[in-house]
């Protein structure tokens, strides 16, 4: 293809905006410009001619590249003394940078790391993709189990799935110290379960669970670790109840429930039943229990010498509780209006 190297080099100097340099730019050394032709079009000459001819097109892009820059420099600076030789009025207000800052779920989640790690708490982090081993089956749920109706995700390949708690972390957690124990452990993160959306449930969302395995721990340990974890998050004058019920990797399981920030447990508020709560005074937060003696077993640690708490809850919940927010789904949602409030 024949290119006018003398046309070429006239319009780059003669280009009065980078716009128009960039236009240039492309027709000229873009992938369908001239010179790029040119240069491809080497290939279908003979062998003899292919020397001199790519010589001379090499020669011809490296003074177009030349070129480009050296009227780039030119047209910046000029665009820059034009916009310095414009009258600015220095009184005029500012418009400040619009600054990022940590989400509210965030804050809660650290909060609560910060709170068990006072109280002596290792942070273990664990894969997001799990094998159903660790997922389901070391905490006894088989593959027959009605649990896994209320969390099974998407499968991947070789038995893998999204994790749908961060009890995974703890089982893991468990096989690689159960020579070094006690342990202590508290594992944040995001999981992923089969939810039908609403106010209060999500299909993704952040977990965060402690465990506790030493010689002669209780459900007493329990509660007086829950009930310290709730006042440091929700005041000082939080109670906990624990109430019975079933999860099939604990023995006793029980549910957490702590009294209502708003009403302050009465149930009341202005002579109305309570928004939040229902008019019960006690806000549902979460799972725990002792550690089952079989779950102990699968990962190579007596149950008849060791004995273990579990608990996990949503920071989620406790971040729509602490700042009054209705519907948890708010907070994924790209509404910075929402999100510039916290």
């Amino acid at each position: 293809m024949a290119v006018d190297k003398s046309e070429m080099l006239t319009s780059i100097a003669n280009a009065s905006s980078l716009t128009e340099l960039e236009d240039l730019r492309v027709a000229y050394l873009g992938r369908k410009g001239s010179v790029t032709q040119s240069l491809k079009a080497i290939g279908g000459m003979p062998p003899s001619e292919r020397g001199e001819a790519g010589k001379a097109a090499n020669a011809l892009r490296l003074e177009i590249e030349a070129a480009l820059s050296a009227k780039e420099g030119e047209l910046s600076r000029a665009e820059v003394e034009s916009a310095l030789s414009t009258p600015m009025d220095v009184t005029a207000p500012g418009e400040a940078p619009r600054l990022g800052h940590r989400h509210p779920v965030s804050v809660v989640l650290e909060e609560l790391v910060d709170l068990f790690w006072q109280m002596g708490y290792q942070v273990a982090e664990g894969p997001e993709v799990e094998t159903e081993w660790h997922n389901f089956e070391a905490l006894l749920v088989g593959k027959d189990h009605p649990a896994r109706d209320m969390q099974d995700t998407f499968y991947l390949e070789e038995a893998h799935l999204p994790r749908t708690h961060t009890s995974a972390v703890q089982i893991r957690y468990m096989q690689e110290h159960k020579g070094d124990l006690p342990i202590r452990i508290v594992a944040p993160g995001k999981v992923y379960r089969n939810e039908d959306e609403d106010a209060r449930h999500s299909w993704s969302f952040y977990q965060i669970e402690g465990l506790v395995v030493d010689q002669g721990i209780s459900l007493s340990d329990l509660k007086g670790t829950l009930e310290q974890m709730m006042r440091g998050i929700l005041g000082e004058n939080t109670k906990v109840r624990l109430r019975s019920n079933y999860f099939p990797y604990t023995e006793p399981s029980v549910e957490m429930d702590a009294t209502c920030v708003i009403c302050a447990g009465s149930g009341k508020l202005a002579g109305k039943v309570c928004h939040l709560c229902s008019g019960t005074g006690w806000l549902e937060l979460g799972g725990a229990g002792m550690v089952h003696p079989q779950v102990l077993r699968n990962v190579g640690i007596d149950p008849e010498i060791y004995s273990g708490f579990a608990f996990g809850f949503g920071p989620e919940r406790l971040a729509a509780i602490k700042y009054g927010v209705d519907d948890v789904r708010e907070f994924w949602r790209p509404n910075f209006k929402f999100l510039e409030q916290f």
